[in-house]
């Protein structure tokens, strides 16, 4: 079941979407050559728990950290480490974050000092494709409304678009229904209401979009070994189109 939010719950997740925000923001100065990525989950914890809020991804399904820090071919979760962040690096930073019972997610993509032409399309037009996708949010409009648009911006700029891994309804859990696919027909799937919430989350990558999982059970590859891109922000279905809850620090 799909469910629709009230205003005080509106107005719970808009305070964990602006921490998310705060969060990413915290931490892009720190992404450079150099850094560890368990010292970005650490900034992350701390930064988190200093607002009154809880990393909604430590311990989820028994995730072991705060963050996912997902470097190049890697798709999505992966878990921060000693691994050391290197000049021409991309990084995919997802955040969550729970304020009295109701999460935030936001995932960004970062480059790491200088980047070749190729990450940098990529990173450019991921992120666009999300606002292609973004577009379509509106009471009335469908799932696959948005599934689509994002399926053909992406399409047209011959990115892969990961199948098996989806945006998603979003919280008093971090995984709701219903599922946001990044690929579509126009005019199927659910029906958008004012008051849902969702997380929209396209996954492109510079190669085909075949992936695998790694023996830690959490971190997903690319299978040709290409870049992956990650771009993810929480919205509500207002009456005449959406508010975006992890994009600035205005909230009400």
């Amino acid at each position: 079941m799909i469910s629709i939010k009230s205003e005080r719950e509106i107005s719970l997740m808009k305070k964990a979407g602006n921490i998310v925000y705060r969060t990413h923001k915290y931490l892009e100065p720190y992404i450079k050559p150099g850094i560890e990525t368990k010292e970005l989950d650490k900034l992350a914890y701390d930064f988190i728990t200093s607002q009154d809020a809880t990393p909604s991804f430590l311990n989820y399904e028994g995730y072991p950290a705060s963050i996912c820090t997902s470097i190049n071919e890697e798709v999505v979760h992966g878990i921060p480490s000693n691994r050391k962040l290197k000049d021409g690096d991309i990084i995919g930073i997802d955040i969550g974050a729970c304020y009295k019972g109701y999460h935030g997610d936001s995932a960004w993509s970062y480059i790491v000092g200088s980047v070749s032409r190729e990450k940098a399309y990529l990173l450019e037009h991921t992120e666009k494709a999300l606002y292609e996708g973004l577009k379509q949010v509106k009471p009335g409009n469908r799932i696959g409304d948005i599934s689509n648009a994002i399926e053909e911006y992406a399409n047209n700029h011959k990115l892969g678009i990961v199948r098996e891994l989806v945006g998603h309804g979003i919280g008093t859990n971090v995984h709701e229904k219903p599922d946001v696919p990044n690929y579509g027909k126009k005019g199927t799937g659910p029906i958008l209401k004012e008051g849902m919430t969702i997380a929209i989350e396209p996954m492109l990558n510079l190669g085909t979009r075949e992936i695998y999982l790694l023996d830690d059970d959490w971190t997903i590859i690319t299978q040709d070994g290409s870049p992956s891109a990650h771009f993810e922000h929480t919205v509500v279905v207002t009456k005449d189109g959406y508010q975006i809850l992890t994009g600035d620090d205005n909230f009400e």
